[in-house]
């Protein structure tokens, strides 16, 4: 796990550690889309880059744009996605671009062989039934 002094800088503050699902499993694909209860602003993106996982906002947050289908690109040591739609890079670690936007990143751990992401609500790779509202 990474160390330092990144607190809380674009990171989701309160949040529960959620199971996503096996390693081994989840490390076989560059980018995979998780659903939340919450709707699809709520969606994250679970990367798997160089050996690590990472977890940010799914949608860009200029206009939206699926980060899944972004580019992930290296420069200077700094790994980013690149939106399809317009071209935004964001950082995988901190979530910033080389605009004024500002990415949302989760943090990510490995535990007995499985992958977590702290969040608000549970995730899911499957997308959840739509609720009834009553």
């Amino acid at each position: 796990m990474a160390s330092g002094s990144g607190d809380g800088e674009g990171n989701a503050e309160g949040g529960s550690w959620r199971l996503v699902g096996p390693a081994a499993v989840l490390s076989s694909k560059r980018c995979r889309l998780m659903h939340s209860p919450l709707g699809r602003g709520s969606d994250v993106c679970l990367f798997y880059v160089k050996g690590e996982f990472f977890a940010m906002d799914a949608r860009c947050a200029h206009s939206g744009g699926p980060l899944c289908d972004g580019d992930i690109e290296e420069a200077d040591g700094v790994l980013q996605v690149f939106c399809p739609w317009h071209d935004y890079d964001f950082d995988l670690r901190t979530g910033k671009s080389g605009t004024s936007l500002q990415q949302r990143v989760y943090e990510v751990k490995l535990e007995d062989g499985d992958v977590y992401v702290k969040h608000a609500s549970r995730l899911s790779l499957e997308p959840f039934p739509a609720e009834k509202k009553s």
